[in-house]
């Protein structure tokens, strides 16, 4: 399948930060998560990767000062406030459910009352869903890196 620049380019961006996160994760806790490939968080941001790339493959092709790159920029200013906004404060509200769910189970083990049921254990809430600015901005810099690196390489 023939995919045009913009598209292969945000493809690329987001496949090769998602590959980065395992060696990364290596390096800084000697544990392969090969996980990580599919999962959201971590460094750098895959999210930002993706729409950045595109926003550099769309400058380079269409021109900085046209429509379709003003869209690119505004769409990826959202993108990075989502991932170091919302994003990031929904896995901190995930840690405490988490942490108040073990507390309440916890509570109900010590009454020992029979008419207490013990509520389900259920998996835990995701906790790492959004980013750190650091890896948002390490995500931008992956993401224009491969725009202008697969500038140069593809067959136009």
């Amino acid at each position: 399948m023939f995919l045009s620049y913009p598209i292969l380019t945000a493809l690329l961006g987001m496949l090769i930060a998602q590959f980065v996160k395992i060696p990364i994760h290596f390096f800084t806790s000697k544990e392969l998560k090969w996980k990580l490939m599919f999962s959201t968080g971590g460094m750098p941001s895959s999210h930002t990767s993706t729409i950045i790339s595109l926003t550099t493959a769309i400058g380079l092709t269409s021109g900085m000062y046209s429509n379709e790159f003003a869209i690119c920029v505004v769409v990826s200013l959202i993108v990075m406030h989502d991932a170091t906004g919302v994003r990031r404060h929904a896995g901190y509200h995930a840690e405490v459910l988490n942490k108040l769910l073990i507390d309440f189970n916890r509570l109900i083990e010590t009454l020992k009352n029979p008419n207490l049921k013990k509520t389900e254990y259920r998996d835990n809430l995701k906790e790492l869903l959004g980013h750190q600015p650091m890896e948002v901005f390490f995500g931008a810099i992956t993401g224009i890196l491969i725009g202008v690196i697969t500038y140069h390489f593809y067959p136009f």
